[in-house]
């Protein structure tokens, strides 16, 4: 891949994208014919390149494909690489492949660097909640978790998306698959099943060189946005709720922040 060619010159002056990670599903192909190879790799890194992480049942709590009504769990073996190693369905349609984390931890022993991820990720009223709390500023624990989504079409790939009941979510409201569609990909946000308004939408589009450009969008009072698409290019659309841990000040030990991190990725056919 080509190396990213980042647009927000905030990043580059502030080095926010050294602390942040993004996790995203990328599939081998994202147009398949019915019964294909389907082969997905769950990934993790920064401005879409990242390392394939393999397939450990503790590691989700949710790993399924869904077509219509129909879910499918995702079957593998311990160290599978890709994560997703199956076969497409024999009906066309849009298929979305589903994945959730089970939580994992970091500790922080660098304020600046806390301050740096919640600008980026923009909750400017964080570290003034962190101090409020009366938390530590020089060595403190997140927990966090993925809610990541992909969009392969089985054939024609047509139909539609919709909210699967993750704890926070992308739902595609228009299908880059579908015929006529007119390269504006209209999504929305979703926390605890509600629309999130006003949400910071980071859009990571890939070329067909590996060439990456990186952009903000805002989500609008109904949680939704609208994002020019090109022919031939994947996209990775990411959005992170940062909230106050449950278990914060319960021991020294416990998270007293919580990152939700929301991605989905699809193509656009040429």
């Amino acid at each position: 891949m080509g190396h990213a060619r980042l647009l927000l010159s905030v990043l580059l002056l502030t080095g926010t994208a050294a602390v942040s990670h993004e996790f995203w599903i990328e599939p081998k192909e994202y147009v398949l014919d019915p019964g294909a190879p389907l082969d997905a790799a769950l990934l993790n890194g920064q401005n879409f390149e990242g390392i394939s992480l393999a397939w450990f049942d503790h590691r989700f709590s949710r790993f399924e494909t869904a077509q219509g009504d129909t879910r499918t769990a995702v079957a593998g073996r311990i160290g599978d690489t890709p994560a997703l190693q199956g076969t497409a369905p024999e009906e066309e349609g849009l298929l979305v492949i589903l994945h959730e984390t089970t939580p994992s931890t970091l500790t922080y022993t660098d304020w600046e660097k806390f301050l740096a991820f919640a600008a980026h990720k923009d909750f400017p009223n964080a570290a003034r909640d962190h101090v409020a709390a009366g938390w530590s500023q020089e060595k403190f624990r997140e927990s966090y978790t993925r809610h990541a989504k992909a969009l392969v079409a089985i054939g024609a790939g047509e139909g539609d998306d919709r909210a699967y009941g993750m704890e926070t979510e992308f739902v595609a409201l228009t299908n880059p698959y579908a015929s006529g569609f007119d390269g504006q990909m209209r999504l929305r946000v979703m926390y605890r099943d509600t629309p999130r308004a006003d949400a910071q939408v980071e859009i990571f589009d890939r070329d067909p060189d590996g060439d990456v450009t990186v952009s903000l969008t805002r989500t609008d009072a109904a949680g939704e946005a609208t994002v020019q698409v090109t022919p031939g290019h994947s996209y990775l659309f990411d959005a992170v709720v940062l909230r106050p841990a449950p278990e914060a000040g319960t021991s020294e030990r416990a998270p007293v922040w919580e990152t939700l991190w929301a991605a989905l990725t699809f193509a656009v056919p040429e």
